[in-house]
């Protein structure tokens, strides 16, 4: 947090131009989008850097970077700007010609200001924060900075264990981020008014004593003689013992991003996205955002139609991404994409979710979604293979279920349906695994059946479990990277060696390799701060990212990091834990009550269903009391009209209201 200079911090873009020419794909650090904000630097007292720890074509989409960067700017006297991970061939030139990581808007130097926040969805980008760290000249431990540098926070669903990464961050934000950072900014302010008393300490403290900013450096941890944790415990007085996540009720009240970012450069994802609900109660138990997100908020059918009018005419885009984690379960789904698709008939304007439970398919909708765009494949997860481990997971979807869906999809002229599984899963035999293939081939031969033609295809994508905090799974047993290799080849032979259904099927699978590193990255505790940063000074970059990524490289670190604390990578991965042992992340509350999620694997391991408590009595899981929110979902009673058809005869131009 700099000292006030009278002349404002030059853009570093003259130095970075020249380099430009002899790196891949320039394109991307350039800035200038369309909706865009590069305010005057004088002019604000907060400034913030805003950060997706991967390359820009990742990054850019973003939403959570998208809606703080928005809501930041949207404030007099603060700014945002945002910045992405360098390529290896423009790290190595910037080192070279002594330039600084940059912001893509303003192209200022990452270290002139006051609050670098990096947003993690995944344990994969922590390498990319050192090389950051490093490239800005802000040092790589919270200990060795001083008052000019920036408070590095992070956030974002990785954020719910940072422990791994406590040794290089100030300070994490756990939840929702929209109020967060205004309660953030509004601190930095006053401190920085009162010309920095007691200096960054104090800065954090003020943090921290919200209850609401996870600070690492005010815990100790202690050890037991096994390598368990005994106790995390605060070292000074006003800091809380659990610090709380940030849940924003009413998402009306919140309808970001306004104005989405449109890319300079070829991203994942080209279109414009609304978020129509947050959280998730299905209760699956591997899944740590449908755990963390509670609980449920939908977004009013009003509200999402005026977010995606302003959007498109913001953008120009021509597809419409419903986001959630299961967005066919929006009370109102129905009449979302009918009015959607009804009012952008003529514009052509496609719809998509991002996958679908096979339980809240139907063809209706489906048939919504693709009125205006191009019919591509469908996607469904029924993440296990058999029946008995669907139970487990807490995934209730029978097989018939599937059969009777793609039934449906194949009759009314799909030709292409993607289902995605996971392999290693709790009490999983190699015979679950091989049941995916049954299933597979009962879908090309039901599809056969139905559309009368052999030209159909399905894709089984496979991914490796990895066990999240937060989630009924924590204290289960990760499968090694050899076994679940092995699993993964039996499923391919038995695959491949049906000859009459086997050419039909398409199969994807990860090795299982990179979930043994997530695995010890998200279950982690401080011990693995000493891991990442050797595979970092290693050469370790872009982890998420098959052609980058090094197990040899990881396993060989970790060995040596860990050997001086007696544990290892097994002993964070493949071993169970028990109920008495005090979990890393124990102190960081996610509202959901430890016992709850106790029972909830042991009723995984006696295959127990639970309901979604959005439909029935409540579970008790702890979120709505112990945070103060509750379960906010339709039906409203509301169509999209009034907003009427556009471009129909009698609205003038340009008013679509």
């Amino acid at each position: 947090m700099p000292a006030e200079a009278a002349e404002s911090v030059k853009s570093v873009f003259p130095q970075l131009e020249a380099l430009l020419p002899h790196v891949q794909k320039p394109i991307q650090y350039v800035g200038g989008e369309l909706n865009s904000t590069v305010k005057p630097w004088e002019s604000c007292d907060v400034r913030w850097a805003l950060m997706y720890p991967d390359a820009y074509e990742v990054g850019l989409p973003n939403q959570g970077v998208m809606i703080l960067y928005e809501v930041l700017n949207e404030q007099a006297g603060v700014l945002a700007e945002r910045t992405y991970s360098v390529w290896p061939d423009l790290e190595a030139l910037m080192r070279e010609h002594d330039v600084p990581q940059f912001t893509v808007d303003g192209h200022r130097p990452v270290k002139a200001f006051d609050v670098f926040g990096l947003s993690f969805s995944t344990e994969l980008g922590y390498t990319n924060m050192l090389t950051a760290l490093d490239l800005a000249g802000i040092p790589l431990e919270s200990k060795d900075r001083g008052i000019d540098d920036p408070v590095v926070l992070a956030g974002g669903h990785a954020a719910f264990n940072p422990e791994p990464i406590a040794d290089f961050i100030d300070c994490a934000v756990i939840g929702d981020g929209e109020q967060a950072v205004l309660e953030i900014t509004a601190i930095i302010r006053a401190w920085k008014a009162e010309g920095r008393p007691g200096g960054r300490e104090e800065l954090l403290l003020r943090l921290a004593k919200t209850g609401g900013v996870y600070v690492p450096g005010f815990y100790d941890v202690e050890y037991l003689p096994d390598g368990r944790i005994a106790r995390v415990v605060p070292n000074r007085s006003g800091v809380p013992w659990r610090v709380s996540k940030h849940t924003v009720m009413d998402l009306d009240e919140w309808p970001y991003p306004k104005q989405p970012l449109v890319p300079l450069a070829e991203t994942v994802h080209e279109r414009m996205s609304v978020e129509i609900f947050r959280g998730c109660t299905r209760g699956c138990r591997f899944c740590q955002a449908g755990m963390i997100t509670r609980p449920v908020r939908e977004r009013s059918i009003t509200g999402i139609g005026e977010m995606v009018d302003k959007g498109l005419k913001a953008t120009g885009f021509e597809e419409v991404g419903l986001l959630s984690l299961s967005s066919a379960d929006h009370t109102e789904i129905g009449d979302i994409a009918k009015g959607l698709a009804d009012r952008y008939e003529d514009d052509k304007i496609g719809l998509s979710l991002p996958s679908t439970r096979v339980d809240a398919f139907n063809i209706d909708l489906a048939n919504e979604l693709t009125r205006n765009g191009r019919r591509s494949g469908l996607t469904f997860a029924p993440e296990g293979g058999s029946e008995r481990i669907r139970k487990v997971i807490n995934k209730m979807v029978s097989e018939d279920d599937l059969i009777r869906t793609v039934a449906t999809a194949y009759g009314n002229g799909w030709r292409q349906v993607k289902l995605y599984f996971m392999c290693g899963l709790p009490t999983e035999t190699d015979d679950d695994v091989l049941q995916i293939a049954d299933m597979a081939t009962r879908v090309i031969a039901k599809g056969r059946e139905v559309s009368g033609s052999n030209d159909i295809r399905c894709t089984v994508s496979i991914g490796g479990f990895v066990p999240k905090p937060h989630t009924p799974f924590q204290w289960a047993p990760q499968l090694s990277a050899e076994e679940t290799d092995e699993r993964l080849t039996k499923l391919r032979d038995k695959i491949r060696g049906d000859k009459k259904y086997g050419r039909s099927i398409g199969f994807r699978y990860h090795d299982g390799k990179p979930g043994i590193v997530e695995g010890l990255l998200s279950r982690g505790d401080r011990r693995i701060g000493a891991v990442i940063r050797a595979v970092y000074e290693d050469g370790g970059r872009f982890d998420g990212w098959r052609e980058h990524f090094s197990y040899d490289r990881w396993m060989g670190c970790a060995d040596k990091a860990l050997a001086q604390f007696g544990v290892d990578v097994d002993w964070y991965t493949t071993r169970e834990r028990t109920y008495e042992e005090v979990l890393p992340w124990d102190h960081l509350d996610s509202g959901l009550d430890k016992d709850w999620l106790w029972e909830d694997w042991q009723d995984a391991l006696d295959e127990t269903e639970v309901d979604d408590c959005r439909w029935t009595p409540c579970f008790d899981c702890g979120v709505c009391p112990q945070m103060d929110t509750s379960i906010q979902i339709g039906p409203t009673g509301k169509k999209l009209l009034p907003l009427t058809v556009k471009n129909a005869a009698q609205a003038p131009s340009g008013h679509a209201h």
